[in-house]
Protein backbone atom coordinates (compact mmCIF):
# COMPACT_ATOMS: atom_id res chain seq x y z
CA UNK A 1 0.00 0.00 0.00
CA UNK A 2 1.00 3.59 -0.63
CA UNK A 3 1.53 5.47 2.09
CA UNK A 4 0.41 8.58 1.32
CA UNK A 5 -3.06 6.39 1.10
CA UNK A 6 -3.25 6.12 4.73
CA UNK A 7 -4.75 8.17 7.85
CA UNK A 8 -2.50 9.96 10.39
CA UNK A 9 -0.78 7.20 12.56
CA UNK A 10 -2.90 6.25 15.98
CA UNK A 11 -0.91 3.77 17.90
CA UNK A 12 2.79 4.32 18.60
CA UNK A 13 5.13 2.64 20.66
CA UNK A 14 8.16 4.21 21.74
CA UNK A 15 11.16 2.45 23.60
CA UNK A 16 8.67 0.41 24.73
CA UNK A 17 9.76 -2.95 26.98
CA UNK A 18 8.23 -4.98 29.55
CA UNK A 19 9.87 -6.99 32.75
CA UNK A 20 7.99 -9.68 34.36
CA UNK A 21 9.13 -10.99 37.65
CA UNK A 22 13.06 -9.40 39.61
CA UNK A 23 16.19 -11.99 40.06
CA UNK A 24 16.16 -14.88 39.28
CA UNK A 25 12.10 -15.05 37.80
CA UNK A 26 13.06 -12.25 35.75
CA UNK A 27 11.33 -12.11 32.02
CA UNK A 28 12.27 -9.58 29.63
CA UNK A 29 9.42 -10.15 27.61
CA UNK A 30 9.68 -6.91 25.30
CA UNK A 31 13.10 -5.00 25.08
CA UNK A 32 12.44 -1.28 23.29
CA UNK A 33 9.96 -1.89 20.67
CA UNK A 34 9.32 1.24 18.32
CA UNK A 35 6.51 0.72 16.18
CA UNK A 36 3.55 3.02 14.30
CA UNK A 37 0.28 2.07 12.92
CA UNK A 38 -1.50 4.12 10.92
CA UNK A 39 -5.22 4.31 10.42
CA UNK A 40 -5.77 2.64 7.76
CA UNK A 41 -3.20 0.23 7.65
CA UNK A 42 -2.70 -3.93 8.99
CA UNK A 43 0.34 -4.48 10.59
CA UNK A 44 1.44 -8.30 11.10
CA UNK A 45 3.48 -9.40 14.06
CA UNK A 46 4.92 -13.11 14.02
CA UNK A 47 7.47 -14.57 15.73
CA UNK A 48 8.54 -18.12 17.75
CA UNK A 49 6.84 -18.77 20.68
CA UNK A 50 7.58 -16.31 23.80
CA UNK A 51 8.71 -13.50 21.54
CA UNK A 52 7.05 -10.73 23.35
CA UNK A 53 3.84 -11.21 20.55
CA UNK A 54 1.07 -11.41 23.14
CA UNK A 55 2.70 -9.05 25.16
CA UNK A 56 2.66 -5.95 22.49
CA UNK A 57 -0.89 -6.29 21.66
CA UNK A 58 -1.39 -5.84 25.65
CA UNK A 59 0.27 -2.75 25.68
CA UNK A 60 -1.26 -1.57 22.57
CA UNK A 61 -4.58 -1.97 24.23
CA UNK A 62 -3.57 -1.11 27.50
CA UNK A 63 -4.29 -4.22 29.11
CA UNK A 64 -0.64 -3.70 30.60
CA UNK A 65 1.85 -0.98 30.82
CA UNK A 66 5.04 -0.66 29.98
CA UNK A 67 7.94 -0.73 32.51
CA UNK A 68 10.16 1.81 30.14
CA UNK A 69 8.76 3.52 26.85
CA UNK A 70 5.28 5.49 25.79
CA UNK A 71 2.63 3.57 24.28
CA UNK A 72 0.47 6.10 22.63
CA UNK A 73 -3.26 5.45 21.27
CA UNK A 74 -5.05 8.37 19.69
CA UNK A 75 -3.20 11.08 21.33
CA UNK A 76 -3.58 9.34 24.85
CA UNK A 77 -0.46 7.80 26.28
CA UNK A 78 -1.76 4.99 27.67
CA UNK A 79 0.74 4.52 30.77
CA UNK A 80 -0.05 7.91 31.98
CA UNK A 81 -3.72 6.93 32.62
CA UNK A 82 -5.46 5.42 35.58
CA UNK A 83 -7.74 1.96 35.51
CA UNK A 84 -10.54 3.86 34.77
CA UNK A 85 -9.23 6.02 32.58
CA UNK A 86 -7.35 2.98 30.53
CA UNK A 87 -10.60 0.68 30.65
CA UNK A 88 -12.60 3.94 29.02
CA UNK A 89 -10.32 4.43 26.17
CA UNK A 90 -10.79 0.04 25.37
CA UNK A 91 -14.38 0.42 25.67
CA UNK A 92 -14.53 3.45 23.15
CA UNK A 93 -11.24 3.04 20.94
CA UNK A 94 -9.94 -0.17 20.91
CA UNK A 95 -11.66 -3.96 19.82
CA UNK A 96 -9.77 -6.84 21.22
CA UNK A 97 -9.94 -10.36 19.26
CA UNK A 98 -9.40 -13.55 21.05
CA UNK A 99 -8.24 -16.50 19.89
CA UNK A 100 -10.47 -18.54 22.02
CA UNK A 101 -13.13 -15.95 21.06
CA UNK A 102 -14.60 -15.06 24.75
CA UNK A 103 -18.27 -14.72 24.15
CA UNK A 104 -20.36 -15.11 27.12
CA UNK A 105 -22.46 -18.35 26.91
CA UNK A 106 -25.24 -16.97 28.46
CA UNK A 107 -26.02 -13.93 26.14
CA UNK A 108 -26.76 -14.02 22.70
CA UNK A 109 -24.88 -12.94 19.59
CA UNK A 110 -26.43 -9.68 19.73
CA UNK A 111 -25.59 -9.21 23.47
CA UNK A 112 -22.28 -10.12 23.46
CA UNK A 113 -21.77 -7.65 20.83
CA UNK A 114 -24.16 -5.03 22.71
CA UNK A 115 -22.35 -5.39 26.08
CA UNK A 116 -19.59 -2.90 25.63
CA UNK A 117 -21.58 -0.15 24.46
CA UNK A 118 -23.75 -1.03 27.75
CA UNK A 119 -21.11 -0.86 29.80
CA UNK A 120 -20.15 2.19 28.46
CA UNK A 121 -23.52 4.08 29.75
CA UNK A 122 -25.50 3.79 25.89
CA UNK A 123 -29.31 2.44 26.92
CA UNK A 124 -30.07 -1.33 25.76
CA UNK A 125 -32.16 -0.22 22.80
CA UNK A 126 -29.63 1.75 21.42
CA UNK A 127 -26.71 -0.77 22.24
CA UNK A 128 -28.51 -3.54 20.30
CA UNK A 129 -29.03 -1.13 17.01
CA UNK A 130 -25.22 -0.82 17.50
CA UNK A 131 -24.73 -4.30 17.84
CA UNK A 132 -26.93 -5.40 14.79
CA UNK A 133 -25.09 -3.05 12.79
CA UNK A 134 -21.43 -4.36 13.65
CA UNK A 135 -22.98 -8.11 13.42
CA UNK A 136 -24.42 -6.29 9.39
CA UNK A 137 -20.77 -5.53 8.94
CA UNK A 138 -19.36 -9.20 9.55
CA UNK A 139 -22.21 -10.59 7.61
CA UNK A 140 -23.81 -12.87 10.27
CA UNK A 141 -26.90 -10.33 11.32
CA UNK A 142 -29.05 -13.04 11.17
CA UNK A 143 -27.66 -15.19 14.06
CA UNK A 144 -28.01 -12.08 16.42
CA UNK A 145 -30.47 -14.01 18.55
CA UNK A 146 -28.45 -17.41 18.88
CA UNK A 147 -26.54 -18.07 21.80
CA UNK A 148 -22.56 -19.16 21.28
CA UNK A 149 -23.33 -23.00 21.76
CA UNK A 150 -25.65 -22.53 18.42
CA UNK A 151 -23.06 -21.49 16.79
CA UNK A 152 -20.17 -22.58 14.41
CA UNK A 153 -16.56 -21.63 15.30
CA UNK A 154 -16.52 -18.89 12.39
CA UNK A 155 -19.52 -17.73 13.53
CA UNK A 156 -18.56 -17.25 16.87
CA UNK A 157 -14.98 -15.49 15.87
CA UNK A 158 -17.22 -12.95 13.49
CA UNK A 159 -19.35 -12.20 16.90
CA UNK A 160 -16.30 -11.39 18.27
CA UNK A 161 -14.66 -9.24 15.74
CA UNK A 162 -17.88 -7.54 15.65
CA UNK A 163 -17.99 -6.68 19.35
CA UNK A 164 -14.63 -5.52 18.72
CA UNK A 165 -15.96 -3.25 16.15
CA UNK A 166 -18.72 -1.85 18.05
CA UNK A 167 -19.07 1.82 18.61
CA UNK A 168 -16.66 4.68 17.45
CA UNK A 169 -13.56 1.62 17.95
CA UNK A 170 -10.30 2.70 15.86
CA UNK A 171 -7.69 -0.03 16.79
CA UNK A 172 -8.26 -3.47 16.60
CA UNK A 173 -5.96 -5.87 17.85
CA UNK A 174 -6.33 -9.34 16.94
CA UNK A 175 -4.51 -12.10 18.84
CA UNK A 176 -4.47 -15.37 16.78
CA UNK A 177 -7.77 -14.90 15.52
CA UNK A 178 -7.81 -17.90 13.11
CA UNK A 179 -6.16 -20.15 15.56
CA UNK A 180 -8.76 -22.19 15.92
CA UNK A 181 -10.68 -22.05 12.31
CA UNK A 182 -10.34 -24.55 9.72
CA UNK A 183 -8.85 -22.79 6.45
CA UNK A 184 -12.08 -21.41 4.77
CA UNK A 185 -13.71 -19.70 7.99
CA UNK A 186 -9.73 -18.06 8.69
CA UNK A 187 -9.55 -16.69 5.12
CA UNK A 188 -13.47 -15.05 6.10
CA UNK A 189 -11.80 -13.44 9.52
CA UNK A 190 -9.06 -12.42 7.51
CA UNK A 191 -11.21 -10.51 5.13
CA UNK A 192 -13.74 -9.00 7.30
CA UNK A 193 -10.56 -7.59 9.45
CA UNK A 194 -8.79 -6.54 5.99
CA UNK A 195 -12.12 -4.90 4.95
CA UNK A 196 -12.73 -3.19 8.44
CA UNK A 197 -9.22 -1.93 8.32
CA UNK A 198 -9.79 -0.47 5.01
CA UNK A 199 -12.77 1.70 5.99
CA UNK A 200 -10.27 3.42 8.43
CA UNK A 201 -9.14 1.62 11.41
CA UNK A 202 -5.66 0.79 12.10
CA UNK A 203 -4.86 -3.35 13.05
CA UNK A 204 -2.20 -4.80 14.52
CA UNK A 205 -2.41 -8.94 14.09
CA UNK A 206 -0.62 -11.76 15.75
CA UNK A 207 -0.38 -15.02 13.59
CA UNK A 208 2.22 -17.48 13.31
CA UNK A 209 0.77 -18.51 9.69
CA UNK A 210 2.62 -16.84 6.40
CA UNK A 211 -0.95 -16.75 4.57
CA UNK A 212 -2.61 -14.65 6.74
CA UNK A 213 0.05 -12.53 7.40
CA UNK A 214 0.07 -11.80 3.83
CA UNK A 215 -3.40 -10.37 4.17
CA UNK A 216 -1.53 -6.88 6.27
CA UNK A 217 0.34 -4.39 4.55
CA UNK A 218 3.50 -4.71 6.39
CA UNK A 219 4.76 -7.36 8.49
CA UNK A 220 7.08 -7.53 11.87
CA UNK A 221 8.93 -10.06 13.21
CA UNK A 222 9.81 -10.67 17.17
CA UNK A 223 12.84 -12.47 18.76
CA UNK A 224 12.93 -12.29 22.21
CA UNK A 225 11.12 -9.15 22.90
CA UNK A 226 12.62 -7.19 19.94
CA UNK A 227 11.77 -6.39 16.83
CA UNK A 228 14.53 -7.81 14.31
CA UNK A 229 13.05 -7.42 10.90
CA UNK A 230 10.19 -6.05 9.28
CA UNK A 231 8.43 -7.00 5.78
CA UNK A 232 6.60 -5.05 3.45
CA UNK A 233 3.40 -4.48 1.81
CA UNK A 234 4.93 -5.99 -1.50
CA UNK A 235 5.57 -9.59 0.21
CA UNK A 236 3.50 -12.45 -0.60
CA UNK A 237 3.48 -15.55 1.24
CA UNK A 238 6.53 -16.96 -0.08
CA UNK A 239 8.87 -14.20 1.20
CA UNK A 240 7.09 -14.48 4.45
CA UNK A 241 8.08 -17.54 4.90
CA UNK A 242 12.03 -16.89 3.91
CA UNK A 243 11.89 -14.18 6.88
CA UNK A 244 10.04 -16.72 9.32
CA UNK A 245 12.77 -19.03 8.43
CA UNK A 246 15.65 -16.64 8.35
CA UNK A 247 14.39 -15.63 11.96
CA UNK A 248 13.63 -19.29 13.24
CA UNK A 249 17.47 -19.90 11.84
Amino acid sequence: MNPASLGPVLLTLRGVSRVHGEGAARVQALAGVDLEVRLGELVAVMGPSGSGKSTLLHLAGGLDTPTAGTVTVGGAEVSGLGLAERAALRRRSVGYVFQDFNLIPALTAAENVALPRELDGLGTRAARAAALEALAEVGIVEVADRFPDELSGGQRQRVAIARALVGPRSLVLADEPTGALDSVAGEDVMRVLRARVDAGAAGLLVTHEARFAAWADRTIFLRDGAVVDSTGASAGPESLLAAVARDLG
